[in-house]
């Protein structure tokens, strides 16, 4: 049983949404990474996320956001309170308002859809409340989009969020570190947004590092 710690124990808080685009698995090993880096993770899961998991990977997550606490708890190795989920509609979630706890937030992975609510600060949900709380806040927010070709539409929405401070790193993964499987192509994605957050980590050297 994963131990039970205070939420002074813990680094500031990391906001991870998976919403429904493909790869799934790129925001769940961010989980896993912000958990080993000892930070607290808030997380929200949608709907459309729910699905695309079932179908790109053998893991069941569950929907109500207490088990899915507790499912990403055990899977991640993370300590009992160290993950925090909220539902779609949870308005009194600390992400929900400015005045809440401060935190930087990834979505990962960000549907197109995702992509034009946070643009035009439609908040229709919670994860899109969080997004606008972000911007709004001037805090990091960081979009991860798997999309491809991308249309007028999906370019304009990124170079918007663009300007009002946002970082769109679309899940394009690299091949120079030379990657001999899967897991190291969604290492190299998650590495990344470490990197834009500010925290350290060895899933992959740096650019001129041995």
């Amino acid at each position: 049983m994963a131990e039970s710690l205070s939420t002074a124990d813990f680094k500031p808080p990391v906001t991870v949404a998976l919403t429904g685009a493909s790869g799934a698995q790129y925001g769940l090993r961010l989980i896993e990474a912000l958990v080993a880096a000892d930070h607290q993770v808030w997380t929200m899961v949608s709907k459309a996320a729910h699905l695309v998991i079932a179908t790109e990977t053998d893991i069941e997550l569950p929907a109500r956001p207490d088990r899915l606490a507790q499912e990403l708890t055990r899977r991640s190795g993370a300590a009992q309170g160290q993950i925090r989920c909220f539902g779609r509609e949870d308005w009194m979630a600390p992400v929900a308002s400015g005045s809440g706890a401060p935190s930087a937030m990834v979505i990962c992975p960000c549907s197109t859809g995702t992509l034009s609510a946070v643009a035009c600060g439609a908040s229709n949900n919670l994860i899109e409340r969080a997004a606008d709380v972000a911007l709004k806040e001037r805090r990091r927010l960081i979009l991860v989009p798997r999309e491809a070709p991308f249309s007028a539409i999906h370019l304009e929405h990124m170079l918007s969020l663009t300007r009002m401070g946002a970082v769109i790193l679309p899940a394009a993964p690299g091949f120079y570190h030379r990657p001999t499987c899967v897991d190291d192509l969604i290492d190299f994605i998650v590495a990344r947004i470490l990197n834009q957050l500010g925290i350290e980590h060895r899933l992959m050297p740096r650019w001129g590092e041995s």
